[in-house]
């Protein structure tokens, strides 16, 4: 039986809906907060999957929300194993999602420097 290249997106994306849905509704811990789930990248052999999160705040909340999801990773990981069709289910790794810091610190930047241009 030959895998489909598009299993890891189907697993991708399953994974990110479950985990969406359980952060709102089903994961209490405090540390979590308001989590927002960017994207899933799941290997091709799907025994590993990225879970990238943006996190408000301080270094400090987001250190302390991803030692939360790395606790809730076992809890979140059986949820998506009633929501696969596979045999296998991701290990779950939790990373800051980065790219959304970046965007809005380069429109400070430009605007700083349109603020300059017309001074």
């Amino acid at each position: 039986m030959r895998s489909s290249s598009r299993r890891p997106e189907q697993v991708a994306e399953t994974l990110r809906q479950v985990i969406t849905e359980a952060l709102s509704r089903r994961v209490r811990d405090p540390r979590v907060g308001f989590v927002t789930v960017t994207a899933v990248l799941v290997t091709s052999d799907l025994s590993h999957a990225r879970v990238m999160v943006s996190v408000p705040g301080e270094e400090a909340d987001k250190a302390r929300a991803l030692e939360g999801l790395q606790s809730a990773a076992g809890f979140l990981r059986s949820r998506a194993a009633r929501a696969l069709s596979t045999r296998i289910v991701p290990e779950l790794h939790f990373e800051l999602d980065k790219g959304l810091e970046h965007a809005a610190r380069i429109n400070e930047l430009l605007e700083e420097i349109r603020r300059e241009g017309t001074s």
